[in-house]
C-alpha cells in the first residue's frame, strides 16, 4: 500500500488528499478544457481512460475540489528526486493563492516525509503565473525546450530553504483516515 494512501494534508485554505474514485468525474470534466489541456500539456481522456488512470495512481506507489497537484518520483535511478505539479482547474479559484498553498504542502510533504533533496517542475513556455510562482518559491530555471515548449525549473533542498517551507506551512498537519 502506498505510503499517502490514507493521508490528508490540511493547510489554511486547502485540504490535499489522494486522487479517488470519486475525484474522477469532476477531474474529467476539468480535462476537457483546451486551455488546462495546453497549460499541463495533456491530451483528454475518454471517462474510461480516466478511471484506469487513477487506478493506475492508486496502486502505483468532494464537492470543494478546485485542482490537482502530484509528485512523481523519479525511479529507481534517483529516488530522492521528484518532479512536481499543480493545476488550479476551477477559474473562479484562480488568483486566491489555493495553488502558492497546495504547492508549499506538497513540497512540505516531499521534504519531510519521502526524503526529497531536489524537486523539478516542467511548466510552459507562455504559463508566466507558474513561472513567476515558483521562482518566487526559489526554484531556478535549469533549461528551456523550444521543441516541447516549457522551461524546466529545479530546487535543490537545503536547510534554508527546508525551514522556510516549514515556516510558511505552519499550522498545516498531517491526518491519516
Amino acid at each position: 500500500m502506498k505510503i499517502n494512501a490514507n493521508t490528508k494534508i490540511i493547510g489554511k485554505n486547502v485540504i490535499l488528499v489522494p486522487y479517488r474514485a470519486e475525484h474522477v468525474p469532476k477531474y474529467h470534466e476539468w480535462m476537457q478544457s483546451e486551455e488546462l489541456q495546453h497549460l499541463t500539456a495533456s491530451e483528454p481522456l475518454t471517462l474510461e481512460e480516466e478511471y484506469s488512470m487513477q487506478q493506475s495512481w492508486l496502486h502505483d506507489a468532494n464537492s470543494s475540489m478546485v485542482g490537482d497537484t502530484n509528485l512523481f518520483l523519479q525511479e529507481p535511478e534517483d529516488s530522492q528526486s521528484a518532479e512536481i505539479e499543480i493545476m488550479i482547474a476551477e477559474e473562479k479559484a484562480r488568483g486566491k493563492k489555493y495553488g502558492w498553498e497546495a504547492t508549499l504542502l506538497m513540497l512540505c510533504y516531499g521534504c519531510e516525509v519521502l526524503g526529497i533533496k531536489k524537486f523539478q517542475a516542467k511548466i510552459g513556455l507562455d504559463n508566466v503565473k507558474s513561472i513567476s510562482m515558483f521562482s518566487k518559491m526559489g526554484f531556478n530555471k535549469v533549461s528551456e525546450s523550444n521543441i516541447f515548449q516549457e522551461v524546466t525549473m529545479e530546487r535543490i533542498v537545503d536547510n534554508g530553504w527546508k525551514s522556510w517551507l516549514l515556516e510558511q506551512t505552519q499550522g498545516s498537519e498531517q491526518v491519516k483516515d
